[in-house]
């Protein structure tokens, strides 16, 4: 495993540009791969009309973009200045917001949305307590908080990290850290600590057919490469936590 001192690096997003959509030899194509299953079942999560949602690290807009596409009233906010700028090209309503904004320090007022989703955030910032607890604070009593991150243990070092650097050519060094990822109950007790209690915690992985030992052999990620849920949370998972009514 990595040394204690390994710095996440944050800096290659900034770098893409038109890659986040087209890149098939780079892990930014597992990311599209997982949007493609994630953003129909946050969807089908909310399932109510005219939401209004906050997007932390919305990247390219790959989750915002498909929100406001469903009719909701979309805010995106990242650090990467291009990204942001790409998102919004990539943006079919033109009604989506994006802000250049720190997920630490949300310039937003309390109480300010129905949902707020950190997708492939949590894992790739200092205090992961603290953006949860922002999203909690912009967050409407019974409002929804969605989450996508990497539990920490070896299979997921083997697989996520070390996987990802073997298989996909393209790899930049430490785009994530395995002292970054996040135990479950890690996550909970955060959540419970600022008011928000998961309702719903499942695995995300790849699978194993074809078209993903096809990418492991050819070394770039095929189209045909779908991500399923799993009841195991070993590697990565996904949930969403409610604002209590207290």
């Amino acid at each position: 495993m990595e040394r204690k001192t390994a710095v996440i690096n944050n800096a290659f997003y900034e770098e893409l540009d038109e890659r986040w959509y087209t890149d098939d030899a780079h892990p930014i194509a597992l990311l599209r791969k997982e949007n493609e299953t994630r953003n129909p079942w946050i969807e089908s999560v909310i399932h109510k009309q005219r939401q209004v949602v906050l997007d932390i690290g919305c990247g390219a807009g790959f989750l915002s973009n498909d929100l406001a596409k469903a009719g909701h009233r979309v805010t995106g906010i990242d650090l990467s200045a291009s990204s942001l700028r790409l998102a919004e090209t990539m943006d079919a309503t033109q009604s989506a917001r994006y802000i250049r904004a720190d997920a630490e320090q949300l310039p937003f007022e309390d109480e300010s949305f129905d949902v707020v989703t950190a997708m492939d955030l949590l894992e790739h910032v200092d205090r992961p307590e603290r953006v949860i607890a922002e999203a909690s604070r912009v967050l409407k009593k019974g409002g929804l908080f969605f989450f996508h991150t990497f539990n920490r243990n070896w299979l997921s070092w083997l697989i996520v990290i070390k996987g990802v650097e073997w298989c996909v050519p393209n790899t930049p060094k430490n785009i994530h850290v395995y002292r970054m990822f996040i135990k479950p109950q890690e996550l909970t007790g955060w959540c419970q600590q600022y008011s928000l209690k998961v309702q719903e915690m499942k695995g995300l992985r790849p699978q194993l057919s074809f078209p993903f030992w096809t990418s492991i052999v050819k070394r770039k990620v095929d189209e045909r490469v779908r991500f399923l849920f799993s009841s195991s949370l070993t590697t990565g998972y996904v949930g969403f936590a409610e604002k209590t009514l207290k």
